[in-house]
């Protein structure tokens, strides 16, 4: 069929160009002749050849030629297709375009003199409540999320003023959760799916794994799913709703980004940051900082956190402490207790 015949055509042209520049070989070198005979007839024999046909057998050739200026029109074709291979397998696993959540310009949130200082979840609940009322793409969905306003409360009140449509309650399913999200969010919504705690992500894993993470890169580039799940966890306390399964998000979901904020401000940037831009991500907001005090932004809709750009929250000259999320608050305590016995610590936050 077309679909068919328009993949093996690039490749049953290359091996044409590839026999061409083996035979010059073959001319030019005597004494890897029948060896390299051997290559370009294997070569003409597969009947489907697959670019690791070409790739395995270039190599070998040029392995056998060595160094021999003969083989220069060889190699300079097996280094092209390597580049062509880089951009085959290698790109796009990440939106490259301006919709990169990694090219979103950073922009400082700022402060009124007189700003409230409220708790964590307050700081959300007035972000959320500006974002839903500019922004009629977004919904939010999760286990108690709607009525109730999600268990922290960043949603409180708001399904009442916004609608169950667009802000409402799931089963105990974390599996459907995604799905849904994942359809919505490739229907261009922008859908906010809440798993309850981080614990749980491991249920809806594999949607996660499988279609979110992978679908700009398997489409190169021509689809997306710029899903934002919404998860807490790091609660450094209690055998349940503490767990931080971080090295398994990191190495399953390549292809997401992964943020972790320090508070409740720094993740109102980093869904700003997301929503301006077209990747899918997970955001694992620190399960203890709700009811921590922060002072309240008066630019909510518009201050951005810079994704992948490590930030020094405390100069330092004498040790460099890197962490993130919840630990961050841990660090800067011990450093000021170090500072008593005259270490000076630098602390990062990644």
């Amino acid at each position: 069929n077309r679909a068919w015949d328009g993949y093996l055509q690039p490749i049953k042209d290359t091996v044409a160009k590839s026999i061409e520049l083996l035979t010059g070989v073959v001319n030019k070198i005597p004494a890897v002749q029948s060896d390299i005979v051997a290559l370009n007839n294997e070569l003409s024999s597969i009947r489907e050849p697959l670019r690791r046909d070409v790739m395995r057998i270039l190599n070998t050739a040029l392995n056998i030629a060595g160094s021999d200026d003969a083989a220069y029109g060889l190699r300079a074709f097996y280094n092209e297709l390597l580049e062509q291979a880089n951009d085959f397998y290698h790109s796009q696993l990440y939106n490259e375009g301006p919709k990169s959540a990694l090219k979103i310009s950073e922009v400082k949130a700022s402060f009124a003199q007189d700003a409230p200082t409220v708790n964590g979840f307050e700081v959300l609940n007035s972000y959320f409540d500006k974002l839903f009322a500019s922004n009629p793409k977004v919904v939010a969905f999760g286990e108690d999320l709607g009525y109730i306003g999600d268990v922290n409360q960043g949603f409180s009140g708001l399904q009442a003023k916004y609608g169950e449509e667009r802000i409402f309650d799931t089963g105990i399913r974390e599996l459907s959760i995604m799905g849904q999200g994942i359809g919505l969010a490739m229907r261009g919504l922008r859908p906010i799916a809440e798993i309850q705690y981080l614990d749980y992500l491991l249920y809806g894993l594999e949607p996660l794994s499988d279609d979110a993470a992978t679908l700009h890169y398997r489409t190169k580039g021509q689809q997306s799913c710029p899903l934002i799940v919404r998860t807490r966890g790091h609660r450094l306390e209690g055998i349940w709703h503490s767990g931080s399964p971080m090295g398994m998000v990191i190495n399953s979901l390549r292809g997401m980004h992964v943020c972790v904020p320090r508070n409740m401000t720094q993740a109102v940037g980093m869904y700003n940051t997301l929503l301006q831009g077209n990747d899918p991500a997970i955001v694992v907001e620190c399960l203890n900082g709700y009811r921590l005090k922060e002072k309240l932004p008066d630019n909510l809709l518009e201050f951005t956190v810079p994704l992948g750009i490590p930030e020094v929250v405390k100069e330092g000259s004498d040790i460099t402490i890197v962490t993130y999320g919840s630990t961050l608050r841990i660090v800067l305590e011990a450093a000021q207790v170090l500072e008593k016995s005259g270490i000076s610590c630098e602390v990062v936050d990644v």
